[in-house]
């Protein structure tokens, strides 16, 4: 019997049931999961990862299958670029298991001991937060990412891919169940919704009691949605119009190859620099401009910069509110940092900002002053992601102020409690 037979629920029509069929299992699964001792969690990562390398060719083959469908519907290049697997890519995945597997635990870690006047010992400590919804689109890799720190941090993972990536996202869920069975863990533990029937997302949605909080992952329609129609608590991950800030006083041969690479390097991740602001001071834009074009970018500005170069088209006021996840940008000339600080106050998403300059106190300035999930000096939004952060992987760049924000890994799936330990007080 194969890992999906052994973890696939029951599919009766009713979208409820089958939900409360499968968080009912996950909560069983998530009780053992509490108690789990570290080394066993991770022996079943270990387990999972192997699994999915031995199972790379059905993987590859179920992401061609996707690839092809998505093709003949029309999915942009984007949406192709993050659904796409190959074979470095899937060691990637399997790679980023095996990270997390060495991880520290967060599950039980001390956060502060204090000892009060009247000798009772108060302790607050991490625990997980139980079954943990996620709802995502397109890329494949989120299934093993979102199922290795669900796992890791003490939670049961339920997990709802997009219709784009059904298959990819069942082969690669197939070889990660089959590897926690081997090591002896539920495979509860990580279920996959076996339906693409959109009831069975506000089902998810609906589910209090059963699911403790639902992460999503994707365009702005699906986090509408999930925000609109909730029950359960809801972590976003909101769309990525992150910014470059070039300042007068940035480097020439750094602004031009960060805003390359913040743009380029791939357009299709939410770290992807959409808009670039350039200081009116800074005396090289058009090289800014001739290095994004040269790169293949279409190039949106304002009317200074569309006024440098013939290979600029005229921005208009939607494209400052534009995730393009795509070979276009955006620039604005700015009156300094000041001009910068408050186009971005107008128009970030606040999930990352960037400013390239060698000024210390603007920079710091610039630190201070932008109210995003990430802030960057002198580096390429790029590295907005939870790998680079040393993390692992993520489930999603959280854009809110509660619980999480940044990167969402390991300590961002754990709450906390209070441990009071007394000899006998009583409280007069």
């Amino acid at each position: 019997m194969n890992a999906e037979a052994l973890t696939a629920p029951p599919m009766p029509g009713d979208a409820v049931a089958l939900i409360a069929d499968i968080g009912a299992r996950a909560r069983l699964a998530a009780k053992r999961l509490a108690l789990a001792a570290t080394a066993d969690k991770a022996a079943g990562l270990v387990a999972a990862a192997a699994a999915i390398r031995a199972s790379a060719a059905d993987i590859l083959a179920a992401n061609a299958e996707d690839m092809a469908a998505g093709r003949t519907n029309g999915l942009s290049g984007a949406m192709l670029d993050r659904l796409r697997l190959d074979a470095e890519r899937l060691a990637d995945i399997a790679g980023a298991i095996d990270a997390i597997a060495a991880l520290p635990d967060p599950a039980g870690a001390e956060i502060e001991r204090v000892a009060r006047p009247n000798g009772l010992v108060l302790s607050r400590v991490r625990v997980p937060l139980g079954v943990v919804g996620i709802i995502y689109e397109s890329r494949p890799n989120v299934t093993a990412d979102a199922a290795a720190l669900g796992l890791m941090s003490g939670n049961a993972v339920i997990l709802r891919g997009g219709s784009e990536a059904v298959h990819s996202n069942r082969a690669i869920h197939a070889a990660f169940a089959a590897g926690l069975v081997a090591a002896g863990l539920p495979a509860d533990a990580v279920q996959l919704v076996p339906t693409q029937d959109r009831a069975a997302v506000g089902a998810m949605l609906r589910a209090q009691g059963l699911i403790d909080i639902i992460i999503p992952r994707g365009g702005k329609g699906l986090v509408a949605r999930v925000q609109d129609e909730a029950r359960v608590p809801v972590l976003a991950h909101l769309d990525g119009i992150n910014h470059l800030y070039v300042d007068g006083a940035a480097d020439p041969a750094k602004a031009v190859e960060l805003a390359v690479n913040a743009k380029m390097r791939r357009t299709g991740v939410c770290g992807a620099t959409e808009t670039i602001l350039i200081d009116r001071a800074y005396p090289a834009p058009l090289a800014i401009v001739d290095a994004l074009v040269a790169a293949g970018c279409e190039v949106r500005g304002d009317n200074a910069v569309a006024a440098l170069s013939p290979h600029v088209d005229p921005a208009s006021a939607s494209d400052w509110d534009t995730e393009y996840l795509d070979a276009i940008v955006s620039i604005a000339m700015v009156d300094g940092l000041s001009g910068a600080l408050a186009h971005i106050d107008a128009h970030s998403s606040r999930h990352t900002d960037a400013i390239v300059t060698e000024d210390a106190a603007a920079a710091e300035r610039f630190l201070a002053g932008v109210d995003s999930a990430i802030v960057m000096h002198n580096a390429s939004t790029q590295f907005a992601d939870g790998g680079e952060f040393g993390l692992g992987a993520e489930i999603g760049i959280a854009t809110g102020r509660l619980h999480a924000r940044g990167p969402v890994a390991l300590e961002g799936l754990t709450t906390y409690k209070w441990l009071v330990r007394g000899t006998g007080q009583v409280r007069p």
